[in-house]
């Protein structure tokens, strides 16, 4: 049993070095951890002040149990204060782990200390297994941000692609707005309160910009204070998001998995939710995991991280190729990808389009979970399988509904993107099989169609109401049959539809007059089982039903006739409703020679038939 597969996109209550050596081997490609800091912090259930040996054996071991559960070229972050940030780090190489970065996270709001300077920062590390492969996605733009050059000084040598983000990180908190220190010269006009959408978080007593230069580690992000509405409010130790949104798309691809051992206010794992990563998460707190898991019910893949971001150089699009142009309003052509992050529209169509996109990658994996072998066409069409696919919907945090994730399933397939998932399997529904309920499918399809209720079959298969009306429809006319059966036949009549029309063309043009002397003499439904011939018990033929004002609503075929007459002709509400008397014609055909649907195509073409699917008509 692949665990991994098993046990994601949760939060578990287990002590979290059991719980990650439970684990598969390598199966992880992100920890982030921010483990007690043993300075006496009160937690719900765990008490933060051990002696330092044992703290410091504790460490060794979850630290060795996150290094077992990393896939070679995964990475880990570790964010610990002063006390015992070297001895971590050594811990962490011992084990085997290469450090990449130190950074150094600087927020304001820390604790004022009587006797030392107030504490005002952590430290963050940034390990690997393996020094020469591992993930570090540098290039992908949703990682850089414009530089210098270009912000300030305009100039036209600067990196199009920006740069890295220092390791200094300056992100204000959420919905925070103020702290600004202006000096005296500052004019009275530019004191007037700042705009919902204008960053006035600043350092005191000077600006952020003249604290820190472009090649610092060290990260401004102010920490999440008890008023700011970013706030959980049941942890006390909470992460802002868009530092953790810059760990986890640095070193993480989208669909991957990241873990947080110390789960807490589940901030890491929201994160990864909405930034499209599969997360697990562990605590040992029930109430912690409670309000955790409603957090992340609360939110959906691809929605806003909180906090105000940094202006960063693109939204990523999946499968985007080269860098077409597009002409700006001034009429300068710029690079498809590159955001302005002083337009309001462009900023919000980057938004729009980072969901959507995660959204599709989300239903990709989804199908890909849940598939079993089979195509998309039977994950939409069979009751079970289609319930398995949307809980995997469901349980990656996808924004949408059934009809969404369906459509969007069959929108991928139509533009090749699940072409990498292999289906291994067939539905084998042979048309012998589908003779007895195939009329009633079609019947029901185009009812549908007919009373605009849908404009195609995926619309139907997608929208489980109408779906439901489908199989309702299809039962009354012919029951007896799974709801899968009479949605396959469907299938099989709009995939045949064009082959057919073709075919009875030909017929239609090579019989001509003959077509109306082809059928027997009309007759009462409730006449056929007196008049149907003995010697044509078995055999294939075509059919029309007509109502009491002569009008045909249906042309048919089928491999055994009498059979699918005496089943289709039974009371139904769907006849009485339709028509106060029906009649039929009908005549034995060798249908099997040409393709399937020829005949009751040629017959469509003839008659006009309101219940044909419109496919197989002119």
């Amino acid at each position: 049993m692949e665990k991994t597969e098993q046990s994601f996109n949760t939060i578990q209550q287990q002590d979290c070095v059991a719980a990650m050596m439970g684990l598969a081997a390598g199966s992880i490609d992100l920890v982030f951890a921010d483990p007690p800091f043993n300075i006496g912090y009160e937690y719900d259930v765990y008490q933060d002040k051990l002696e330092t040996e044992h703290y410091l054996e504790w460490s060794r071991e979850w630290i060795a149990a996150a290094h077992y559960a990393l896939k070679p070229t995964g990475g880990f972050w570790l964010s610990i204060g002063d006390e015992y940030a070297a001895e971590l780090k050594l811990i962490s190489q011992e084990i085997g782990f290469h450090c990449r970065s130190w950074v150094i996270w600087y927020y304001t709001f820390g604790v004022n200390c009587k006797l030392k300077f107030t504490r005002s920062h952590a430290h963050l590390f940034h390990f690997v297994k393996d020094p020469e492969q591992f993930t570090f996605r540098a290039d992908a733009l949703e990682n850089r941000i414009p530089s210098a050059r270009q912000l300030v000084y305009n100039d036209k040598r600067a990196n199009p692609k920006g740069r890295l983000p220092d390791d200094t990180w300056i992100i204000p908190p959420a919905e925070m707005a103020g702290e600004l220190q202006m000096s005296e010269s500052v004019e009275r006009t530019l004191l007037t309160p700042p705009e919902d959408d204008q960053q006035t978080w600043t350092l005191r007593p000077q600006d952020v910009e003249s604290c820190f230069t472009a090649s610092e580690d060290t990260w401004y992000i102010p920490r999440i204070a008890g008023t700011f509405k970013e706030r959980a409010g049941f942890h006390g130790c909470q992460m802002p998001e868009q530092l953790l949104g810059r760990v986890i798309r640095s070193c993480s691809e989208p669909g991957e998995m990241v873990l947080d051992p110390f789960s807490g206010s589940a901030t890491t794992l929201a994160v990864a939710k909405k930034l499209g990563r599969k997360y697990l998460g562990y605590d040992i707190s029930e109430e912690y995991i409670e309000h955790g898991q409603k957090r992340l019910e609360s939110i959906h893949v691809g929605d806003r991280l909180d906090g105000s971001p940094e202006p960063l150089m693109s939204a990523p699009k999946t499968g985007a190729k080269g860098a077409a142009k597009k002409t700006t309003a001034k009429g300068k052509s710029k690079k498809k990808g590159t955001t302005s992050w002083n337009n309001p529209e462009e900023k919000q169509r980057y938004y729009d389009e980072v969901q959507l996109e995660l959204t599709c990658q989300g239903t990709q994996e989804a199908f890909r979970l849940s598939h079993q072998g089979f195509s998309v066409d039977r994950i939409v069409a069979d009751p079970e399988l289609n319930s398995q696919f949307i809980e995997a919907c469901k349980k990656l945090g996808l924004v949408g509904d059934t009809f969404t994730w369906n459509a969007l399933l069959f929108r991928l397939r139509k533009s090749g993107k699940l072409s990498q998932i292999e289906t291994t399997k067939q539905t084998s529904l042979s048309w012998d099989h589908c003779d007895p309920f195939l009329a009633a499918s079609e019947i029901a399809l185009q009812t549908l169609l007919n009373r605009k209720e849908a404009i195609s079959l995926d619309e139907i298969f997608c929208e489980p109401n109408l779906s439901s009306k489908f199989d309702e429809l299809a039962k009354d006319l012919a029951p007896g049959f799974s709801s899968f059966e009479y949605r396959w036949a469907a299938l099989k009549i709009r995939k045949q539809a064009k082959t057919a029309r073709g075919q009875g063309g030909v017929l239609f043009n090579a019989r001509g007059s003959q077509l109306e002397r082809l059928l027997g003499k009309k007759i009462p439904i409730e006449q056929l089982e007196a008049d149907f011939p003995n010697d044509m018990q078995e055999a294939p033929g075509v059919y029309l039903l007509i109502d009491d004002s002569e009008k045909v609503l249906f042309a048919g075929e089928a491999s055994n006739l009498r059979q699918r007459l005496l089943a289709q002709t039974q009371p139904s509400q769907f006849w009485q409703a339709a028509t106060s008397k029906l009649s039929l014609r009908y005549r034995a055909v060798d249908t099997e020679s040409l393709g399937r649907l020829a005949w009751q195509s040629c017959l469509a073409k003839k008659y006009n038939p309101i219940l044909n699917y419109h496919e197989l008509r002119p």
